[in-house]
């Protein structure tokens, strides 16, 4: 009966990227709380760098990390499962192998998934990005056409074949562009020389009138020219309309033959049942307080992209569903719980914008610091991008592992990385 930890308030975290990671490591032996963690992957991993994964660049170890050795010694337990709905009558989740988890205190961190806009083609035909197994799936399917390529005798299709449809200006279209760009320039030749003479055909598509719209002037220019300089065909002001039979219709009426398309243009918050329709706003994100606590609930709490806080004059729309907000919602509001656990008041959460970076290709880079204030490009612009990514990674053995190839990859204009991997073809699949 007097066991401490029969008094700790149970928190449930619902998702382990960047916003749950960073509220759960502000907890880690308190005395307050115990935590569950609940995760549909058995590790973290590191969004910005998916890219990398596929377009074999990074292998997938170098970004990720299990959650079980994260939380090893810390007072927080690991479930691996998805959330099939939420019971806030009772204070229960339904997982999906039918169990039960109650909690005192939830906090929704599940991010966001990609948004095709309704359109089932698009859906179930263009690969995206936003996880391990999409980026060695695309990985995986971009090494497969080149093996395919390199055997087609008709040039029309194997032009068709070695052709790639990035729909999305933002950071990922941008780099996923630029690193296949990089492939086409220094490997590909290499490694298939029947291809040598066989245009390798890279088109890039958004509908803004810029790359990397919410970046400044500077950028955007910066960011068309390392394009071009890269062979990568632009097209702006052109949205995609469709993908079907190989072939990507745009708004302009006209079409692109593609052997691979990629949609990079959109996300939408996840969603979960239980959770009321008043509280869900604009792109299915929980309208939560400026403590982060969701609309209509007095237990439940939403941090990262799957939360929109209309209070912040600057961020009339919410804030920008990218990695910073995620990791300083999940810091302020462990920082709250503590805070009110030993009798303080809770702060409202306030952004602060450090800045807006990408990197295109293998040595350009371009950022914009401190609510674009400060522009950097050239070798500064390199190095901030490389010092950001690598302090962000989750342990010494991911910087190690990163470090590690990118210097490779920079050095020799290569990586051996290039690795097709099918676990569908196990010797016993039956």
């Amino acid at each position: 009966m007097n066991n401490p930890e029969r008094r700790k308030q149970h928190i449930v975290v619902i998702g382990g990227g960047f916003a749950g990671l960073n509220f759960v490591k502000r907890l880690y032996r308190n005395p307050y709380y115990r935590v569950t963690v609940v995760d549909k992957n058995n590790y973290n991993y590191f969004t910005p760098l998916l890219y990398q994964v596929a377009t074999s660049f990074l292998e997938p170890s170098s970004i990720s990390y299990p959650f079980r050795r994260l939380f090893r010694k810390q007072n927080v337990d690991f479930r691996m499962e998805t959330v099939n709905d939420v019971d806030t009558r009772t204070k229960t989740l339904r997982l999906g192998d039918g169990t039960g988890l109650s909690y005192d205190i939830l906090v929704f961190a599940a991010g966001s998934r990609t948004n095709f806009f309704g359109n089932e083609n698009i859906r179930q035909h263009a690969f995206s990005l936003k996880g391990i197994d999409d980026a060695l799936y695309l990985r995986n399917e971009l090494l497969r056409n080149m093996e395919k390529a390199s055997l087609e005798t008709d040039p029309d299709e194997r032009r068709r074949m070695l052709t790639v449809v990035i729909a999305g200006g933002g950071p990922t279209g941008v780099e996923v562009a630029g690193m296949l760009a990089e492939t086409k320039k220094y490997i590909l030749a290499n490694d298939y020389p029947s291809l040598a003479d066989t245009p390798v055909n890279i088109h890039l598509v958004d509908g803004a009138p810029y790359l990397l719209a919410p970046m400044s002037h500077k950028t955007h220019t910066a960011a068309l020219n390392a394009m071009h300089k890269l062979g990568v065909h632009v097209k702006l002001n052109t949205q995609v309309k469709d993908y079907h039979n190989g072939q990507v219709e745009l708004s302009d009426g006209t079409a692109i033959e593609a052997g691979t398309f990629i949609w990079a243009a959109g996300v939408v918050a996840n969603s979960f049942q239980g959770i009321a329709a008043e509280s869900i706003g604009k792109g299915k994100r929980m309208i939560t307080d400026a403590f982060n606590k969701v609309k209509g609930y007095d237990d439940i709490y939403a941090i990262g992209d799957i939360s929109i806080q209309f209070g912040d004059e600057r961020y009339p729309d919410g804030h920008p569903q990218v990695a910073q907000p995620a990791i300083q919602q999940g810091k302020a509001l462990a920082r709250n719980l503590l805070r009110v656990a030993r009798g303080k008041v809770p702060k409202p959460f306030r952004y602060f914008d450090r800045g807006d970076m990408a990197i295109i290709g293998r040595q350009i880079a371009v950022a914009d610091l401190f609510r674009h204030k400060l522009h950097l490009g050239g070798l500064l612009g390199l190095l901030s991008w490389l010092f950001i990514h690598v302090i962000s990674l989750v342990n010494y053995n991911n910087k190690i592992k990163t470090l590690y190839n990118w210097a490779v990859a920079y050095t020799t204009r290569d990586q051996a990385l290039r690795l097709i991997f099918r676990p569908g073809n196990r010797e016993n699949r039956g």
